[in-house]
C-alpha cells in the first residue's frame, strides 16, 4: 500500500456563491515532490490556504498522516510538520541572513521573539544555522543583511528559514516567481536538494521546473480536479491543453519536447 503523507477528501471552499475549491480529492505520497498547477484562477491558491489554514473548508476533509486536521489552526498544523513558504519572501529585511536562519530555528525551541536574549545564549544555535545555510548555498552570505541579497537568494534564504523549523511536509507557493533564468536553474536544483528526506507541494506556474522535477501532478480548473499523473500524464492530456490554451499550453509542449 503506498503512503500517503497528506489527503484531501471532497474539499471544497465556497465564498458567498462562488466556488473557489470544488471537492478536491488529493492524495500526496510521503517523499515526493507533487505539483498544483493550472491556469490563473484555478483554485490553486486556495486550496493552498485550506491545506495552511488560513482558510476554514465549507466542506470536506483534510488528513495529515491519517489524522485529521480540518479544524486545526495555522499554528497546529504548523507543530505537526506541515511548514509553509510564501509567494512574497516572508523574511527579516533588516537582520542578518545568518539571524533569520537563527530565528527561524527559535521558533522550534519556543524563543522566536525572544530578541532580547544575549548574543552567547543564541550563539549555540550558530552551527545549526550555518549548516543550513551550507544546505542552500548561502554560507558566504551569512553576514550579510538580507535586503542587500539578490531576489534568487533571498528564496534561498527562505527555504533555509522553512528548514529550520524541521518540516515534514514543505508547502512552496511558486517558489520561482519573478525569477530570471539562472534563478530559477538555481532554486530548482535547491528544491530537489532539500526534497530529501522530506514531501513538498508546491504551486508553480513554470512548466520546465515542473517537469524536471516534479513526481506526481494535480491540474486544477475552476477550482475542480482536472487532471493528475506524472508530467507525461497531463501534458499530453487534451483538456489539460484546452484549459492552458495559447502561450500557457505552448508552454507544455516546451517543456515537453
Amino acid at each position: 500500500m503506498t503512503d500517503v503523507i497528506l489527503e484531501t477528501k471532497r474539499l471544497t471552499k465556497e465564498f458567498k456563491g462562488f466556488t473557489a475549491v470544488s471537492e478536491v480529492n488529493l492524495q500526496i505520497q510521503r517523499g515526493h515532490i507533487h505539483a498544483l498547477i493550472g491556469p490563473n484562477g484555478a483554485g490553486k491558491t486556495t486550496c493552498f490556504n485550506l491545506l495552511t489554514k488560513f482558510l476554514i473548508p465549507t466542506s470536506g476533509k483534510i488528513l495529515f498522516n491519517g489524522r485529521d486536521i480540518t479544524g486545526a489552526k495555522p499554528a497546529q498544523i504548523a507543530r505537526q510538520g506541515i511548514i509553509r513558504s510564501f509567494q512574497i519572501s516572508a523574511v527579516f529585511p533588516h537582520l542578518s541572513v545568518l539571524e533569520n536562519v537563527r530565528i527561524g530555528l527559535q521558533r522550534k525551541l519556543g524563543t522566536s521573539f525572544h530578541f532580547w536574549k544575549s548574543e552567547a545564549s543564541l550563539s549555540k544555535l550558530n552551527d545549526k544555522a550555518m549548516d543550513l545555510l551550507a544546505q542552500v548555498d548561502l554560507s558566504e552570505f551569512a553576514d550579510t543583511l538580507t535586503v542587500d541579497l539578490p531576489y534568487g537568494r533571498k528564496r534561498a534564504l527562505e527555504i533555509a528559514t522553512t528548514l529550520a523549523m524541521e518540516p515534514e511536509m514543505m508547502l512552496l507557493d511558486e517558489p520561482t516567481q519573478g525569477m530570471g533564468h539562472e534563478d530559477v536553474h538555481r532554486v530548482t536544483e535547491l528544491i530537489k536538494k532539500v526534497s530529501a528526506g522530506r514531501t513538498i507541494l508546491m504551486v508553480e506556474h513554470n512548466m520546465n521546473v515542473v517537469s524536471g522535477i516534479c513526481d506526481k501532478i494535480s491540474v486544477l480548473q475552476r477550482g475542480a480536479m482536472l487532471a493528475e499523473g506524472s508530467y507525461a500524464d497531463v501534458s499530453n492530456d487534451p483538456r489539460v491543453m484546452e484549459a492552458y490554451m495559447g502561450s500557457a499550453s505552448a508552454e507544455l509542449e516546451g517543456a515537453h519536447a
